[in-house]
């Protein structure tokens, strides 16, 4: 359902989309006041704060990675419950499980949704990206004409989003005040009751245990597309050995290092993020290290009733260079999805990381396929 909008005071003016960006280092050189095309006039577009079931398995795709890209709304302005000129407006991105977070906390309430063009990405990671930014926040008020919609002058914004906006310059080209509203969405109710003033626990920023365990599923299905290559390299490589080759040995020996790299890989998809706090150093890469040290001694000694997946020391050395470079490559990944890190810290320590990373595991590879021979 979607309604065509009528500006406040009843004339003809309307504000329309700006042409070409005008931002540069936080400057904008537009105003209010345009009047666009009648086919260019904003639909306002109708939202509710129940979520379905397709929301739900929508959002449990997308924890999978199913579509994820895909997973957006339109950018514009929704209206949720029955709002009037006075109602609240919420900014939020046009990824949509970040939406349907915001409108399932604001049950029972009116308000107005201003959906920003953030490419189908989360706040937190399209303020890191510029995607919910200044530029674009300014832009979406034009073109849906949000300064004839209501009459208060206020934009209530995720705090996640801060990194992106310049609130000052918002203020400057649309006399519209941002107000940062709390970390979690569930607390909103309490942040608006309060007249939007928030506690200091609501701008704390955590990454609790579930926070952490809810990007596992991502990973297990981005890193599935390379070990399921990984698994069938091993499974042709276990057959080297004496004779140079057989058939026989690759598929007894290849099922047991797969279980070993199964192994590895279980330890850097689903125990770095569970006990990311926990494990030594700041850097994620040394965090990895310490993991895949430990994972390597644990298969050891699970394995050593095949005493053939680690003939002597040289095999033994290269699971473990193989292992610390696995574990410690897969911890990184969670460096764009946590609150330990920022944007600098991240690039340092990738060059660091993965000249030693590549190193262990040529190394480690080429000591495996070695230690086939030497027994």
């Amino acid at each position: 359902m979607r309604n065509q909008i009528t500006p406040r005071d009843g004339s003809e003016k309307f504000n329309q989309p700006v042409s070409g960006q005008s931002l540069n280092n936080a400057s904008i050189l537009f105003k209010f006041g345009e009047n666009p095309a009648p086919e260019e006039r904003p639909i306002i577009r109708v939202t509710s704060s129940e979520l379905k079931f397709t929301d739900r398995l929508g959002s449990w795709k997308a924890r999978w990675n199913i579509g994820r890209m895909r997973y957006t709304v339109e950018p514009g302005l929704y209206s949720l419950g029955n709002p009037t000129e006075k109602s609240h407006v919420f900014v939020s991105a046009n990824y949509k499980m970040s939406f349907d977070r915001l409108r399932s906390q604001l049950k029972g309430r009116d308000g107005w949704i201003l959906v920003l063009d953030t490419k189908g990405i989360n706040v937190w990671c399209a303020a890191g990206k510029g995607t919910f930014g200044t530029f674009e926040i300014v832009n979406r008020m034009r073109i849906v004409g949000l300064h004839d919609i209501v009459s208060h002058r206020k934009l209530i914004l995720p705090q996640l989003g801060a990194p992106g906006v310049s609130a000052h310059e918002v203020k400057r080209a649309t006399g519209f005040t941002v107000i940062y509203g709390p970390v979690r969405a569930e607390d909103l109710p309490e942040f608006i009751d309060n007249r939007l003033k928030a506690t200091s626990e609501m701008r704390q920023v955590n990454f609790g245990f579930v926070d952490r365990i809810v990007l596992i599923p991502t990973e297990i299905v981005l890193v599935g597309k390379w070990a399921l290559l990984a698994i069938l390299a091993f499974f042709l490589l276990s057959g080297l050995g004496e004779g140079i080759y057989s058939i026989d040995r690759a598929l007894s020996d290849g099922l047991f290092n797969n279980l070993i790299l199964l192994y590895v890989l279980f330890f850097g998809v689903i125990l770095t993020p569970a006990l990311l706090p926990y494990l030594f150093g700041r850097a994620f890469w040394v965090k990895g290290v310490w993991l895949g040290i430990f994972c390597v001694i644990e298969a050891g000694f699970f394995f050593k009733t095949h005493p053939d997946l680690f003939p002597g020391w040289l095999s033994s050395i290269a699971w473990i260079l193989m292992g610390v470079a696995t574990t410690s490559f897969l911890a990184m990944n969670f460096t764009g999805s946590s609150t330990y890190t920022s944007m600098s810290g991240v690039v340092k320590e990738m060059k660091i990381a993965l000249p030693v990373q590549l190193s262990a595991a040529i190394a480690g590879l080429c000591l495996w396929v070695v230690s086939r021979f030497i027994h």
